[in-house]
């Protein structure tokens, strides 16, 4: 068996920076920063060639949309971390902080109600960037996802976002058809046709938005873009299902705004140790989502940010 040279000392602090410790050698894996899951063809060789020349010559992606390279010596990271970044990536993604965002394909998928990749890279650079020095009591997870088929399982986040397209129904314009276009293509049951009347079921409606357009006398025209935001997600160990917000945000900033609230209540209420999932429970969802949807948690960022919390914060991995 081989000897191990690498003290715990500097294994703690090159994970902070990103590489993770390969069981029983001095090697490591580079976890390298996708922003939401996106790179170009430029970078994904320069990933490529940075795996060949300072590690094993394997590259992994993992379940937050990273990629690592195995096999980095101790002595390469400097190396390793220069190579990139002339491709423009980092390393990074681990400690009691925000970490990397994760996206589907919202963007170009059939389904996309909103531009899940524009929307995570500006998430990235506000949350993920503009908190990388800001210590939580753990992991603090975000998904964003363009539609309710929640492929990148937002609920399951710390915080996730669900696009939606809330349809405008006119209903002068609905002519009670026997046999309703509208009814038939909603996947939910949530329209019916009742004594000659379209209704639509807010309960049962999930905003997914494939009503707009279908009716051939234009009751469904339009349908407004909005975000749907879960808070308490957990999934690992203890999975937690996140609840959501009552409120379907229309603006996109307004929406971002509830994010850094919710990372910001995060610091200040949570214990060292617990998930936000936790820190909702032991808070209250009605109690927490009343501070989300206020303004008094941003009126005092600069004094939570300030606050000497989470030395250590909770986080293993």
């Amino acid at each position: 068996m081989a000897t191990l040279t690498v003290s715990a000392e500097n294994e703690k602090r090159v994970k902070a920076m990103g590489f993770l410790s390969n069981k029983g050698t001095d090697n490591f894996s580079a976890r390298i920063i996708t922003v939401n899951g996106k790179i170009s063809a430029e970078q994904m060789e320069c990933i490529a060639e940075a795996a060949k020349l300072y590690g094993n010559g394997t590259v992994t992606f993992t379940t937050r949309l990273t990629v690592e390279v195995q096999g980095v010596p101790y002595e390469k990271i400097e190396e390793f971390q220069q190579y990139i970044a002339k491709a423009g990536l980092v390393t990074g993604g681990t400690g009691s902080k925000v970490r990397p965002v994760v996206s589907c394909k919202g963007t170009t998928c059939q389904y996309g109600l909103i531009d899940t990749f524009a929307l995570s890279e500006e998430i990235h650079h506000r949350f993920f960037e503009g908190y990388s020095s800001v210590r939580l009591p753990h992991k603090f997870k975000i998904a964003v996802g363009g539609c309710p088929n929640n492929c990148v399982k937002p609920d399951l986040n710390d915080l996730g976002i669900i696009g939606q397209r809330i349809p405008d129904f006119d209903e002068d314009s609905c002519n009670g058809c026997k046999k309703c276009s509208i009814e038939a293509v909603c996947p939910m049951g949530a329209a019916k046709v009742t004594d000659g009347v379209l209704e639509i079921n807010k309960d049962i409606c999930n905003n997914c938005g494939r009503c707009v357009g279908k009716c051939r006398f234009d009751a469904i025209e339009s349908g407004q873009t909005g975000y749907k935001i879960y808070i308490g997600g957990r999934w690992g160990k203890k999975v937690a299902q996140g609840r959501a917000l009552t409120k379907i945000f229309t603006d996109k900033e307004e929406a971002l705004n509830v994010i850094e609230k919710a990372i910001l209540l995060f610091r200040e209420q949570g214990k060292t140790g617990e998930r936000f999932s936790q820190t909702v429970d032991r808070l209250g969802f009605e109690n927490v989502e009343k501070m989300l949807l206020s303004n008094d948690i941003l009126d005092r960022k600069q004094e939570i940010l300030d606050a000497n919390l989470h030395v250590s914060g909770g986080a293993t991995c």
